[in-house]
């Protein structure tokens, strides 16, 4: 029941070239930095990324999208990044962009067993109708476009049908977590990382404070370990290091 793991570099070890990962954070907030960077060291590549978004230019995974080493992305948000951008548009990557709640929902969904679901959200769009470019190509004619999805209409109202989705592994952030990977976000921390951990056939916790099994009340637990199965305590230096993405002052 002992899930810990202090190295993070041993952690990552055994994702795989070509691996899928869905990776949890929101922008900068709640993203798992050091399994990040550790996974950037071991030098995967090929990787098929379930993410909100993919960092920005110089931290989470904009990191490994620098390096070359992401192939696809399945996301809802791709703004603040301008080399996904530039991969994107020369056909260097691939990219499927999601609504937001559909991501969330496809995530939770893929964890709790639910092949598909029927969702409003992007009927009369071409997240329904098809041809959101994926994957350009170097001319910049779309080289490969979204499939068409099925719809159906439930109480007079049209509906979309969308894939739960599971991943290969998952990486995740959290405030506290116990040696049996229960776990306790902070705040907006919680974000996407619950529901990309519950994606991960085998999902890698990052910790900024580890409690022995016990400690952690019950009723406070946002992630029950059944869905963890390695934890990385952090060092106080890595847990300290949070960069705000946005910096908003006041004159």
């Amino acid at each position: 029941m002992d899930k810990v793991i202090h190295d993070p570099s041993r952690a990552v070890a055994d994702i795989s070239d070509g691996a899928s990962l869905a990776v949890g954070g929101f922008g900068l907030n709640g993203i798992p930095e050091t399994l990040i960077r550790a996974l950037h060291a071991q030098g995967a590549t090929g990787l098929q990324v379930v993410s909100n978004n993919c960092g920005v230019d110089d931290r989470g995974l904009g990191i490994l999208l620098a390096a070359g080493r992401i192939g696809r992305v399945t996301g809802s948000y791709v703004g603040e990044n301008k080399e996904f951008a530039r991969q994107y548009l020369s056909g260097e990557l691939e990219v499927e962009l999601v609504p937001q709640g559909t991501l969330a929902e496809r995530l939770r969904a893929g964890g709790c067993g639910i092949p598909a679901f029927y969702t409003p959200a992007g009927v009369g769009t071409q997240v329904a109708d098809g041809g959101l470019p994926w994957r350009y190509a170097a001319d910049g004619s779309v080289a490969l476009p979204s499939p068409a999805k099925e719809t159906r209409v439930y109480d007079g109202r049209p509906h979309v049908l969308e894939h739960g989705i599971t991943t290969d592994f998952a990486l995740v952030r959290a405030w506290r977590g116990d040696r049996h990977g229960n776990l306790v976000f902070r705040r907006a921390a919680a974000n996407f990382n619950p529901l990309a951990a519950m994606a991960g056939r085998v999902t890698i916790a990052e910790v900024e404070e580890l409690v022995e099994p016990g400690a952690l009340d019950p009723g406070q637990v946002h992630l029950p370990g059944v869905f963890v199965q390695r934890v990385v305590p952090l060092t106080p230096a890595q847990a300290a290091d949070k960069q705000i993405e946005k910096r908003t002052v006041r004159v």
